[in-house]
């Protein structure tokens, strides 16, 4: 009797620890759309925020349940200026972080990831002059996946264009 529990709580345990799925070989981003979000008036200044969309496919038909993103917003060095050496290329600035990624079958639906951290401005100075303003730094994002007790695995890189996404 005790044999008999024993090996099915193996059988269990084995069956629970399938084979891992490498995320950078299933998942594919598409649909993938970048720019500033216009976050409207905030504590009455204009304010514009980096925001990346788009739209997951897997290429597996294995369930990759729970899926987490971790989605980090990264200032880059001023135009013209070079970080000394040693020094690291991007400045950490903000990030967003999903639990789980539902999927309807193979793919997602549009995912849209805005940081909280963004640029504003004192009217009238436009969001367009936002952009152009010798303070403004550019945005890169770097998207994160991870599934399960895996490791994370960086399955995009997206630099943010200066540009206002339509609403």
């Amino acid at each position: 009797m005790r044999i008999g529990a024993a090996a099915i709580a193996l059988a269990l345990l084995a069956a629970g620890c399938g084979k891992p799925v490498d995320l950078k070989q299933v998942l594919t981003m598409t649909d993938v759309t970048t720019g500033y979000y216009d976050a409207g008036i905030v504590d009455g200044r204009n304010k514009i925020s980096p925001e990346v969309i788009f739209r997951l496919h897997k290429s597996t038909d294995a369930s990759l349940r729970p899926l987490s993103l971790n989605i980090a917003f990264k200032k880059l060095p001023p135009r013209g200026v070079t970080p000394p050496p040693g020094s690291p290329q991007e400045e950490d600035w903000d990030e967003v972080y999903t639990q789980s990624v539902p999927f309807d079958g193979n793919q997602t639906a549009l995912l849209p990831y805005r940081a909280k951290a963004g640029y504003t401005g004192d009217p009238p100075q436009s969001r367009a002059d936002i952009l152009k303003h010798s303070g403004f730094q550019d945005v890169r994002v770097h998207i994160f996946a991870k599934h399960s007790a895996t490791q994370w695995v960086e399955i995009g890189t997206f630099d943010i264009p200066r540009q206002v996404l339509a609403q």
